[in-house]
């Protein structure tokens, strides 16, 4: 959650081969126009999400929702979870885990690779699928992983919910080519947070949407719900189906 802390091990470790679990699709009940990756929070699954996403007001969007790999985590003594990276611990001085973040990325790219190229691509999650869906699109933006290999895929929208901004204290740096500030401006971004979250601080979801915009992220809207704790709530839920309606162009299809 590096605000103020590492990023990481330096240099080029091996790559892991990560197992992901079963990937629940969430069909479109009327023209296909958009596909979003949606992506669940530590120990959870892809299930859970394609329900509630299921029932969404939104005809036109293909929902993919995937279920990360079970794995040992530093937070829980290395107990294993669902779980889309390691984290050691929910501060502002513990390290990202980059290998586990790009491959979750990549996995993200997998997904959206396959789908036709008419259609607008987005991706979005809770907590740390959250915070996996903003690494996403800021590897989109600057054109690379974490790693330094290409990017490869076109997102359109991004969404956040209750979640942080890994790798913010190096983002303003990754973007500083004339195509990665371009893309900055152009790509929208919806961060929602609960200000009574005992899980993910709400300082963490504030601090993210200004470090996005001084990176020069033009179109990030940050919604805060006075007494939400660490799930959503019906008027979150409104606000990512209206900003999406705006933001994909989907109102009135």
């Amino acid at each position: 959650m590096s605000f103020g802390g590492s990023s990481g091990a330096g240099g080029r470790a091996a790559k892991k081969a990560y197992e992901f679990g079963r990937t629940y699709v969430v069909r479109p009940k009327g023209k296909h126009l958009a596909t979003m990756v949606w992506l669940h929070g530590l120990g959870d699954n892809g299930g859970s999400w394609s329900q509630i996403l299921e029932t969404l007001p939104l005809p036109n969007i293909k929902w993919i929702c995937p279920t990360a790999p079970s794995r040992p985590i530093s937070l829980f003594g290395g107990f294993p979870s669902t779980a889309w990276f390691d984290v050691q611990d929910l501060s502002e001085d513990s390290p990202d885990d980059l290998e586990g973040l790009d491959a979750a990325a990549a996995h993200v790219v997998n997904l959206l690779s396959t789908e036709p190229a008419d259609i607008k691509l987005g991706v979005g999650g809770f907590s740390m699928g959250a915070a996996t869906a903003l690494h996403a699109a800021t590897c989109h933006v600057s054109g690379k992983y974490a790693s330094g290999e290409q990017f490869p895929v076109n997102l359109c929208a991004a969404v956040g919910l209750s979640g942080w901004l890994p790798c913010a204290k190096t983002l303003t740096p990754r973007l500083a080519s004339t195509e990665a500030a371009n893309r900055a401006s152009s790509l929208p971004i919806l961060l929602c947070h609960g200000k009574a979250d005992d899980v993910v601080q709400y300082k963490f979801g504030e601090k993210s949407s200004k470090a996005l915009i001084s990176s020069g992220f033009a179109d990030v809207t940050f919604k805060s719900y006075d007494g939400l704790g660490h799930y959503t709530h019906p008027e979150e839920i409104q606000e990512i189906c209206t900003w999406l309606k705006s933001k994909l162009n989907l109102d009135g299809q």
